[in-house]
């Protein structure tokens, strides 16, 4: 079978476009996360983390061919009849975890800005650069599994599904770098960026719980449509723009009146 038949390029071009959309959350928090390294290891982190877990995201894509059933096979059911319910496999499990452990690393570094911002705490010492890589791999392949399974609701193609992740990860390398540089010089927008974090683990655990049935009193949880979250971000972003120029706007006439303030009393003492 040809690999660049019209077909497969035009498939090509919609997973690396579907990569792109599914890939923003992930490379927000690569672009966090590795803030938490030593100064002069971020860059080498970001790239290292990214290239490692494009090559373990091919190996998941294979695996995941190979085994997909598998993958979702019954592991456990919770039948507490009126009150939880659930059927739980590898794959909402997953999804369920990385919900969890990024709403856990999001509100943790809210709280620590918090604490920097009222005075009562302590600079951190940098985490050491392989435990950041660990995180950014293991992370990433969580992200990975609703790109790869969306991606093999498109086409069968292992290797345009492995070009698509390839490209991808390249251009992850080259945004990363960029994002973070931008957070690094505009620090107000690293605390917006934490709290699209934690929508994006809420988004997750929503999912995970779908994928597991999972009832609550008898109500299903229902998963966070794509739409209403790039639209809730939309907003959240729009908010922060507008917050932050009436603020500049205020502490420009703060200034002023005070300067006028300053230049009346100076005219007064002469008099």
């Amino acid at each position: 079978m040809e690999l660049f038949t019209i077909e497969n390029l035009f498939t090509l071009g919609m997973l690396i476009v579907l990569q792109a959309v599914l890939g923003f959350d992930n490379l927000l928090y690569i672009s966090l996360e590795s803030k938490r390294a030593p100064l002069e290891q971020q860059k080498k982190v970001r790239w290292f983390g990214i290239g490692l877990a494009v090559v373990l995201r091919i190996v998941l894509l294979f695996l995941l061919v190979k085994l997909l059933d598998y993958v979702k096979d019954t592991l456990f059911t919770i039948n507490w009849e009126g009150v939880v319910t659930g059927t739980f496999n590898l794959e909402s499990i997953i999804v369920l975890f990385g919900g969890v452990f990024i709403m856990y690393t999001a509100v943790k570094e809210i709280w620590h800005m918090m604490a920097l911002e009222v005075g009562d705490g302590k600079e951190r010492k940098p985490q050491s650069a392989g435990k950041v890589i660990f995180l950014i791999v293991l992370m990433n392949l969580v992200f990975s599994f609703d790109s790869i399974l969306s991606a093999m609701a498109l086409t069968d193609n292992f290797w345009i599904m492995a070009i698509a992740i390839i490209l991808s990860g390249i251009a992850m390398i080259w945004l990363a770098d960029t994002v973070s540089a931008f957070l690094q010089k505009n620090r107000m927008f690293e605390v917006l960026g934490l709290f699209i974090l934690l929508v994006v683990g809420i988004m997750l655990l929503a999912d995970g719980g779908h994928k597991s049935e999972l009832h609550f009193f008898g109500y299903p949880i229902e998963p966070m449509n794509k739409a209403t979250f790039y639209f809730v971000i939309a907003v959240m972003v729009l908010s922060d723009i507008v917050q932050s120029k009436y603020q500049k706007t205020l502490m420009k006439k703060k200034e002023a009146a005070a300067k006028a303030k300053a230049e009346q009393e100076a005219q007064e003492d002469i008099l």
